[in-house]
């Protein structure tokens, strides 16, 4: 093989010296990811006016206008956006569609790669002007996966299996990057924090009840033994810090770590409501694979236009000889039929070529850089590297450290909003998602993300004035916003909003398995306290606080 610098820039960055026996997870992945893309696009559908529209809680307007006075012509870097054209309702929603539009043709394999890029635009677009409302690691996951992808999807309106586009080695790797780094960066974070629930093991004791949005099975699976807790506490451990590092072994323990991670994700997406960044987690792991392991799942038919099927024979002897990082080599065979590439000629087309793979390998690189450093920096924090490349991209949130489940919390609190027209009986407004009803079962529904219950669980964590989404609620309440309502189930002031209205702090639990059988209950609760100032809307339309609250007992 020729290792000119050339050469290895074109093997490593290049469509056409790309691998082809990763063609079907390929296929699998980027279906799965328009998946993803749709169900994001899809809950903004309900959501995004009451998050950040006009008569929202947090609108995108006074957000932006905020970032504008603060950062000037640097706005448009540091908030990359399509709302500064616009921030109105109908825009909200416009780009929503587009979103949604070009997801749905992306999972029917129609030209993918302009419809992922639009999905990319459309997303960043809300993560930038949402403000507490996206802050979450799985938005960073999607649109580290996604941007990625625009560099791993076949070219063309009707790309097929992408034959003619073989998979980028470079773009390959950097997305099971991400997914190694998902796992090996959770569990780092795990031993810094010197939380003592994961070092004395009892991390997942109470973990299914006190997450943010718990399933019906979480509740069966909370009952179990404490040696099962105990045991997938560890196993959460061995598999972050060990098992992922399987991915840099020959192919056969790849596979076997495909087949570990797997029936874990699906684990956790039954027993817990995290949105679609578990999906996104299970979807990135099947490029694990390649063709030979699933070539048997594809119909006879459609096989004709897969590459030549490698030879058992030597596909067991390449098994045995892989080098580290084999996932980027090319299968044994495959590397015979390549073709020397023709020399090179001085035309336009050939100078645009060129072009295309500098930007290519300059935009991965830049990625690779970023990401490898943010993970040394972890445990060496005063590493002497270099910042600028870092900082430069954090904007578009492509290049992210990652860390979840750090510290465990130790109790399940829930916020309640209430109104009232007296100051004495208060109502109650029920949510869609969030535990209120103690006989209520709570419900699978991930991927699907109910942004602003979520966002309530960690609100419920800290106090009003950390959280400033718990009083803007109570205003939009008091003004019967109907995009604000639309987040809750129904409205129990139909006629007039009420004259005050609250936020109260509960604590619950799950109940056990005898108070189940004899209540039909799923929780039990208690009151804290009161969680943020009771508001009243003057005659004038302005907003007073009738009552402040006493500070809250630790509660984290």
């Amino acid at each position: 093989m020729d290792r000119s610098p050339a050469t290895i820039l074109r093997w490593l960055f290049g469509s056409q010296s790309g691998l082809t026996d990763r063609q079907i997870p390929r296929w699998i992945f980027l279906r799965t990811l328009a998946a993803i893309y749709f169900s994001a696009f899809f809950s903004l559908l309900f959501q995004i006016k009451g998050l950040i529209g006009p008569q929202g809680i947090l609108p995108a307007q006074q957000y932006l206008a905020a970032v504008a006075e603060h950062l000037g012509s640097q706005r448009f870097w540091y908030a990359p956006t399509l709302f500064w054209l616009s921030s109105g309702s109908h825009m909200l929603m416009a780009v929503t569609w587009i979103g949604l539009a070009a997801s749905v043709v992306a999972l029917f394999n129609l030209w993918p790669r302009l419809c992922f890029a639009l999905c990319f635009v459309c997303f960043l677009s809300f993560v930038s002007a949402a403000g507490d409302f996206s802050g979450y690691q799985s938005d960073g996951m999607l649109l580290e996966a996604g941007f990625i992808a625009l560099f791993f999807t076949p070219g063309g309106l009707l790309p097929g299996w992408g034959e003619r586009s073989p998979v980028r080695r470079a773009a390959l790797f950097l997305l099971l990057w991400e997914w190694f780094r998902i796992y090996f960066e959770s569990g780092i974070v795990k031993l810094l924090s010197g939380d003592p629930e994961w070092r004395s093991l009892t991390a997942m004791d109470e973990y299914y009840q006190n997450g943010p949005l718990p399933t019906w099975i979480g509740w069966y699976v909370q009952h179990l033994p404490h040696w099962f807790h105990v045991a997938t506490a560890a196993g959460t451990l061995v598999m972050e810090l060990g098992i992922v590092w399987m991915l840099f072994l020959p192919r056969r323990l790849r596979l076997i770590c495909f087949f570990i991670v797997t029936p874990w994700e699906i684990g956790v997406i039954l027993t817990a409501n995290y949105t679609f960044l578990n999906y996104l987690v299970l979807c990135l792991g099947f490029l694990l694979l390649d063709d030979r392991s699933i070539r048997w799942l594809v119909p006879t038919r459609w096989r004709s236009r897969l590459p030549r099927e490698v030879s058992v024979q030597s596909s067991d002897n390449a098994d045995q000889t892989e080098p580290v990082l084999s996932i980027l080599s090319a299968p044994e065979g495959a590397a015979k039929e390549e073709k020397k590439p023709a020399a090179p000629r001085r035309g336009t087309a050939d100078h645009l070529r060129a072009l295309r793979l500098a930007v290519v390998a300059v935009l991965l690189t830049w990625i690779a850089y970023d990401t490898t450093a943010e993970l040394l920096r972890m445990p060496f924090p005063d590493l002497p590297l270099p910042s600028g490349p870092v900082i430069a991209l954090e904007p578009l949130r492509i290049a992210n450290r990652y860390g979840l489940f750090a510290v465990m919390t130790r109790g399940r609190y829930e916020i309640e909003f209430q109104g009232s027209n007296d100051g004495q009986n208060w109502t109650p407004y029920p949510f869609r998602n969030k535990p209120q009803a103690l006989n209520e079962a709570p419900r699978i529904y991930a991927p699907y993300q109910p942004r602003f219950d979520w966002n309530l669980w960690f609100a419920s964590l800290g106090d009003w004035q950390q959280y400033q989404i718990v009083p803007m609620t109570e205003e939009r309440l008091l003004e019967a916003s109907p995009d604000v309502l639309a987040l809750f189930r129904s409205n129990p002031f139909a006629q007039a909003p009420p004259r005050y209205v609250r936020a109260v702090l509960w604590q619950y639990w799950f109940t056990s398995m005898a108070e189940k059988k004899s209540t039909g209950n799923w929780w039990r609760r208690e009151p804290i306290g009161l969680y943020a100032p009771v508001l009243t809307r003057t005659v004038a339309g302005k907003f007073g606080v009738v009552q402040w609250p006493e500070p809250l007992p630790q509660h984290n």
